[in-house]
């Protein structure tokens, strides 16, 4: 038994013993059956993966790379497993309930509306959104954790010749355009050779645009990937564009002709076409031109309500975005009307402009309904953004997950899934939990009161 003591009224201490933690009587029963002699070997831990764990394809380098796991703790024994050290494994990663492949498994062949993307929302601040530094590093961060949509919002600078990056109308400082694209190409398939999308958010005049476009075409080159028409009926797969750079974004005004409404994240953007009649002049209209030509993705809300947004052109697709509080209030209404449109389109879910923390929501709600690109502030922290991380850490972590076939498909009569329709139990898991281990490591000692230790509880939830 171990002592700990603390101090009571300044001058008296409370002594109280902890238990070291040991291992169950299952845990004691399943390692002496393969290890007898009380010291496991690499073959027989292979047997307890194969016989005991269900592992059928476990590999005798699976189980060394479990003991290479192990080395450095002092209860390692160089000649195997002692009973400690194999309980140490059994409760660390090497034994997940469900281990991620590290291959990449999914169908990529299918249009690209049918993923979930790894999506990041204002991909360059580097902490909170109304007072952090702008900087390409959150940016490559993202990039190696595998997230494959990376937003830039586009700005003009002080003097309105060149573009800068930034979160307009807040305190962040701005980071160079030029720097954000380079940074992007020298690391978007380090970690998966599948396509980054990047969306602009874009609040440039059109000779600004075509700056972007020159910037953008001589950065990435043959990298880029560029559509022959502007009316997709289908997006091309994953694996069609496999190390390609895609844009997305608004068309430019002058040519949208009253057909969509520009409205950006926090929807503080006017559109010009509503403040009078702008004629572009011949240099304007090249240079739309030539900003068209790089989008990929072509983006937007079509004026009217929500039953225009969630409208499905059969002539062409596009992506919609919609704020997360939007999305919830579609979803009471409009729930089948999302997943038809997500079948064939693309739709992002952004966090609510009071989240000035960089905090996160509940991703479910824009998954369970199609949504590809549910965007996160990966700069935050707390459990929506575990879940996001946990989520795309399968198929290879290569920030594509294949969506399931229920949110694809239509029945007979042309209907979709109903994410509001009650659905009856099919499964009933029984969970038993043996015990909690490792708290004393996330708590700084200030976590315990003056007269006793803390008293914890547990939550199981399975996602």
């Amino acid at each position: 038994m171990l002592k700990q003591n603390f101090k009571v009224c300044l001058c008296w201490r409370r002594i109280f013993k902890t238990r070291v933690v040991e291992p169950p009587l299952e845990v004691k029963n399943a390692f002496f059956r393969y290890a007898p002699s009380g010291t496991m070997t690499v073959d027989e831990l292979l047997r307890f993966l194969i016989e005991h764990q269900g592992e059928k394809d476990a590999t005798r380098e699976d189980a060394q790379a479990i003991f290479d796991s192990l080395k450095h703790l002092n209860i390692f024994h160089r000649r195997g497993l002692h009973l400690e050290a194999f309980f140490r494994y059994l409760l660390g990663d090497h034994n997940l309930a469900h281990p991620p492949s590290q291959k990449v498994h999914h169908d990529m062949t299918a249009p690209l509306a049918h993923y979930f993307l790894f999506t990041g929302h204002n991909s360059y601040l580097t902490g909170n959104q109304l007072s952090s530094a702008s900087s390409v590093e959150p940016i490559k961060d993202a990039l190696l954790r595998g997230v494959r949509v990376i937003e830039l919002d586009l700005w003009p600078n002080s003097k309105g010749n060149d573009v800068e990056v930034r979160h307009g109308g807040t305190l962040t400082s701005p980071v160079d355009l030029q720097s954000c694209l380079k940074i992007i190409k020298d690391n978007a398939f380090t970690a998966s050779e599948y396509p980054v999308v990047i969306t602009f958010e874009d609040h440039l005049n059109s000779h600004l645009q075509k700056k972007v476009a020159k910037m953008v075409t001589e950065t990435f080159g043959e990298m880029l990937y560029c559509t022959e028409t502007e009316n997709l009926q289908q997006f091309p797969s994953p694996e069609s564009l496999k190390k390609r750079v895609l844009i997305s974004t608004k068309p430019p005004k002058e040519y949208l002709e009253g057909n969509t409404a520009d409205l950006s994240d926090n929807e503080s953007v006017t559109n010009p076409l509503d403040e009078g009649e702008h004629v572009p002049d011949e240099d304007e209209e090249k240079a739309v031109t030539q900003y068209r030509q790089i989008i990929a993705i072509h983006a937007g809300k079509l004026k009217g309500g929500l039953d225009n947004w969630l409208s499905d052109d059969p002539r062409k697709v596009r992506r919609l975005s919609l704020s997360e509080q939007e999305l919830e209030s579609a979803a009471k209404t409009h729930g089948t009307k999302i997943v038809r449109f997500t079948q064939r389109n693309l739709l992002r879910v952004f966090p609510k402009g009071t989240r000035l923390d960089s905090s996160n929501y509940n991703p479910f709600v824009g998954w369970m309904h199609g949504a590809q690109m549910v965007a996160f502030n990966m700069q935050g922290q707390g459990k929506h953004l575990w879940i996001m991380q946990g989520m795309f850490r399968a198929n290879g972590r290569c920030g594509y997950v294949k969506k399931p076939d229920f949110l694809l498909q239509r029945d007979p009569n042309d209907e979709v899934f109903n994410p509001n329709a009650h659905l009856d139990v099919k499964t009933v898991m029984t969970v038993k939990v043996y015990l909690g281990e490792g708290w004393h490591q996330d708590f700084h000692h200030t976590a315990f009161d003056r007269y006793s230790p803390p008293d914890f509880y547990t939550k199981v939830r399975d996602h």
